[in-house]
């Protein structure tokens, strides 16, 4: 089998099955990539087998039908240093002969029939997300799984889906974040598992590869596993194991204290914050009285800081720690012009921020002796 390609495009599809080749397994089988090449179409596939991901390259000239495995590191390497455009391979049952320019290159080949499969999206009945909000949504909600954690469901986003509305919340149990978006019916829509939990892998992967082209993505949930097709790819997941805590019961449902507050003022103030804490002494004051917000940490050995910054809030003073970490990673994903809602009850309680497309973040306060 012979193929032509292009260098960039064939560096891209490489790149983007790369985010599922496990780093550490005892397949080493999982370490390559599978090229497929049937009805005139060009496939390559990755797969953790928690995890897989099929991704049509374009403007590739084939042949003939027929499998290739091709080490992915390797091939990476080698289409990253190439320099001509146009990239020749020839594959046969022991070798491929990779040529491009002045240059050639041959590695040894394996067997296609030892990969294991990655299912095709051949559903009748899904979900159609509108993609830009889905891209965002992921965005806004992965970042807060636990992918240490021992209590499974931790490590995803769950996706819940009411009529047309659907919600992504994503927690590792000392904060949350929930985005939301809408769906349509493609089909009769059946039985399935009505709240999944994706892994954070496979959710981080579908946000890289939805594209500024794509309008929709289609999604597709079985009882054990989902599908999903965006642009080029199909991304096969195992859902996770294990009940993901109700959300909803988590966002406090009354406020006393409500602060409008710009985030890109509030995001700088917070990595100030920042700079003087420790793993053991991470907490930092958060001080809001008199038009202004307060910023103080102290740490032995290391120093202390202040940092201040206007508000619009006059009332009673109210001292809350938080782990700055927590409040960046929330302030880092939102746009800095944003104006963002502070919802405090006092110094013990769970306090929300919100923007006013209905983005909710959920941030446990640290106890005040740290």
């Amino acid at each position: 089998m012979k193929l032509h390609c292009h260098r960039s495009s064939l560096a891209t599809a490489f790149q983007v099955v790369q985010g599922v080749i496990p780093s550490r397994t005892p397949k080493d089988i999982l370490k390559n990539v599978k090229l497929q090449v049937t009805d005139g179409k060009v496939i390559l596939i990755g797969t953790d087998q928690e995890v897989g991901i099929r991704y049509e390259i374009p403007g590739i000239e084939a042949d003939a039908s027929g499998e290739a495995i091709f080490p992915t590191m390797r091939m990476i390497s080698i289409l990253r240093e190439l320099t001509s455009d146009g990239v020749d391979l020839e594959i046969t049952q022991d070798l491929i002969k990779i040529t491009s320019g002045q240059s050639e290159f041959q590695l040894s080949a394996e067997d296609p029939a030892e990969f294991p499969p990655v299912p095709t999206f051949d559903a009748e009945a899904f979900y159609v997300l509108p993609a830009k909000n889905l891209k965002e949504a992921i965005h806004r909600t992965v970042f807060a799984t636990d992918v240490e954690s021992t209590r499974y469901a931790l490590g995803g986003v769950l996706i819940e889906i009411e009529g047309t509305s659907v919600a992504l919340a994503a927690t590792d149990s000392r904060r949350l974040a929930v985005a939301k978006t809408t769906c349509s019916c493609e089909g009769e829509i059946g039985e399935h598992n009505p709240r999944p939990v994706i892994p954070a892998k496979a959710m981080s992967l579908i946000e890289k590869s939805i594209t500024e082209e794509d309008e929709n993505v289609s999604l597709c949930i079985h009882p054990n596993d989902i599908l999903v097709k965006c642009g080029r790819s199909t991304i096969y997941a195992r859902l996770v194991e294990g009940r993901f805590p109700n959300y909803r019961d988590v966002v406090p449902s009354e406020f006393q204290t409500m602060i409008e507050i710009v985030a890109g003022p509030f995001y700088s103030a917070v990595k100030q914050s920042q700079i003087v804490t420790s793993e053991e002494s991470r907490g930092v004051d958060f001080v809001f009285h008199d038009g202004k917000l307060t910023l103080s940490s102290k740490v032995a050995d290391i120093g202390q800081s202040t940092i201040e910054m206007p508000i619009s809030y006059e009332k009673d003073q109210i001292r809350i720690t938080f782990d700055p970490t927590f409040v960046a990673d929330f302030l880092r994903i939102v746009d800095s012009e944003t104006h963002l809602t502070l919802c405090l009850n006092d110094s013990e309680s769970a306090a929300v921020l919100r923007t006013e497309d209905s983005y909710t973040y959920v941030i446990m306060p640290l106890s005040q002796d740290n």
